[in-house]
């Protein structure tokens, strides 16, 4: 039986050109964003091999590349591209994104804004017996 378990990066930092305005996408700003993968863990941890799993440093340098990625409007597209690019990762079944702005240009004062999707894998449809 395979497990859901959890692989968490939190608070990886990254500079992107995103927003709506003219200044956020020329002078650009730094982005942090929070992953969790859900996974089956039980073969990594039983051969304690990092192949056997999903390797959290290159999973944390694809997110920096990703957010220094192609500028959008919203940081909900920032997170759908890193759900949907994540979800490539054989292993993967399931994840969530959150990607925090803190210096988002809000007139009032304010600690963060931050956007959390999940996305995961389609299920496939259960074989009936004979098919």
């Amino acid at each position: 039986m395979d497990f859901i378990d959890e692989i968490t990066l939190t608070g990886v930092r990254a500079y992107g050109y995103h927003g709506v305005f003219e200044d956020e996408r020329r002078e650009g700003q730094e982005f942090v964003v929070d992953v969790t993968l859900y996974l089956s863990t039980t073969e990594a941890a039983e051969t304690d091999d990092v192949a056997d799993t999903v390797h959290y440093g290159e999973v944390a340098e694809r997110i920096v590349e990703l957010v220094g990625g192609e500028p959008l409007n919203l940081i909900e597209g920032v997170a759908a591209r890193i759900a949907d690019d994540l979800l490539t990762y054989d292993l993967v079944r399931m994840v969530a994104v959150t990607v925090h702005k803190p210096q988002a240009p809000i007139t009032v004062p304010f600690s963060d804004v931050a956007v959390t999707i999940r996305r995961g894998r389609p299920v496939e449809p259960a074989r009936t017996v004979g098919s």
